[in-house]
């Protein structure tokens, strides 16, 4: 009698399950060995990622463990949440971590919008697992359906670019496996193994915009327009993140071009920036704002546009405040931002120091100042003048060695200064003059001077003193040159 034999086959794969591992792999998401975390809420989209990626475990060499954040913002439904996920990872030999926090005391401390203060201490808790080496990345169940409801939010807001992108497939330790497939497919596939799930009734109070995007306007769109409206605006997302990908990487070369970190500050050069495109212009003037602000703060198309107009306007001393606790000044052909002054009602340049006094030795031939105030470095050079002064450009920048006495002292503006420029028939206020060469109020309280026991000798943009200037008679000369400190 001939016995049977049994072959043992592998369980075969649903076609979701397939449809996941060829996005995987084709995205290079996951690496075998990785120690996964996957966030479960308890809703069908979460419990669905579970389970398909529970199918998944063995070809994908990772191992699965569950993440839980309870929110605490409904009351016994929040606690029973989490109960059905701590079963659902029992059920299936799974390790939990869980964390929660009262968001709705949260939010109301900081004064902030429900949604996204839940959704930053969920992902600063993703976050602190990865720190801990707990975890690798977590994988979160945002669908196609998420995708779009999230680029209809951003256009009836109003958008830009970046928001035409919608919900990013990575974000730093987290990613999102499921925004090509439809909420409808993994409810299917729950149905088709019998598990159940926690159905969330605030995600069908209408009276949030996210919900009536979801059940009125969607179907609506289905129904009566564009039976695909979720498959294209998903393909609009894509277009979107990758042209706002290049942009944003022609935004950051532009700001090493043109961008001065200086002092706890950055300095624009407008000559520079006005020339780009406004793509490019919006995008550098976030990018600077971005990484001084301070505080979190978020600009508006409104804070754009005042900087833009800022930038475009001609006259100096200009000044404009930004959330994040950021102020814009207009200072001739640059726009230099800065940290807000503390104490709001102290004016910002009041919190740098700015008064200076330096000894200038002329005795061994010339001497060289660096001005962090400013910032920028003084070459003092003393020259044989017939000779090298006709080989040197007239920049009105050139002593007689012979009138100056010392101390020689360069310092910075004060009020009261005054002087003849070469060429005038008479004194006149620093103040005034400056004013007329474009310099700031912010600019003029640092604004190098140069004296001659006690006299004005030179004063930067303004040249020589008609008292001190070289001229035929000159047979030593003091050229001084200023170069951009690096």
């Amino acid at each position: 009698m001939q016995r049977k034999t049994h072959r043992q086959t592998k369980p075969r794969r649903g076609d979701l399950a397939q449809r996941l591992l060829v996005l995987l792999k084709r995205g290079n998401l996951l690496r075998p060995g990785e120690r996964l975390g996957v966030a479960v809420s308890g809703g069908a989209d979460s419990v669905a990622l579970l389970r398909l990626l529970l199918e998944l475990r063995q070809e994908l060499g990772c191992v699965l463990c569950v993440v839980h954040f309870n929110h605490k913002l409904r009351g016994r439904a929040s606690q029973g949440d989490e109960k059905f996920v701590s079963k659902l990872a029992a059920q299936h030999g799974l390790e939990i971590l869980v964390a929660s926090e009262d968001i709705a005391a949260k939010t109301k401390r900081e004064r902030g919008n429900l949604e996204d203060v839940a959704r930053r201490a969920r992902y600063a808790f993703f976050e602190r697992l990865v720190q801990e080496c707990r975890l690798d990345r977590v994988a979160v169940a945002h669908t196609a359906d998420d995708q779009a409801e999230t680029v209809l939010a951003h256009i009836l807001r109003g958008t830009g670019l970046a928001g035409l992108g919608g919900i990013h497939p990575t974000t730093g330790v987290v990613f999102r496996p499921l925004l090509d497939i439809r909420r409808a497919d993994l409810r299917a596939y729950l149905r088709s193994k019998r598990q159940s799930w926690r159905e969330d009734a605030s995600n069908r109070d209408t009276h949030r915009m996210r919900a009536r995007i979801r059940h009125k306007l969607l179907p609506f769109l289905e129904k009566k327009f564009q039976p695909a409206v979720v498959d294209h605006l998903c393909q609009l997302a894509e277009f979107a993140r990758e042209d706002e990908a290049y942009l944003e990487s022609q935004s950051a070369q532009r700001e090493k071009q043109f961008a001065q970190p200086a002092q706890n500050a950055v300095r624009l050069s407008l000559p520079d920036f006005l020339r780009e495109p406004r793509s490019i212009q919006t995008r550098l003037l976030r990018r600077i704002v971005e990484r001084l602000k301070p505080r979190t703060g978020q600009l508006s198309a409104t804070h754009v546009g005042a900087l833009l107009a800022l930038a475009e306007q001609p006259e100096s001393g200009k000044s404009l405040p930004l959330p994040g606790g950021v102020d814009v000044r207009r200072e001739s052909q640059t726009l230099v931002f800065l940290p807000a002054a503390k104490n709001q009602r102290e004016s910002p340049e009041k919190t740098v120091p700015r008064e200076y006094a330096y000894e200038v030795d002329l005795r061994t031939g010339g001497a060289e100042l660096y001005l962090v105030q400013l910032p920028c470095r003084l070459r003092f050079r003393v020259i044989d003048w017939p000779r090298e002064g006709r080989e040197t450009s007239n920049t009105g920048a050139f002593l007689d060695r012979a009138r100056l006495r010392v101390p020689l002292v360069l310092r910075n503006w004060s009020p009261g200064d005054s002087m003849q420029p070469l060429g005038h028939q008479k004194r006149h206020k620093l103040a005034r003059l400056l004013n007329e060469i474009g310099v700031s109020r912010w600019e003029k309280r640092a604004w190098p001077v140069l004296t001659s026991c006690g006299q004005i000798a030179w004063v930067r943009g303004l040249g020589a003193s008609h008292e001190f200037a070289a001229g035929a008679e000159t047979r030593t000369g003091v050229v001084i040159v200023e170069d951009q400190a690096s």
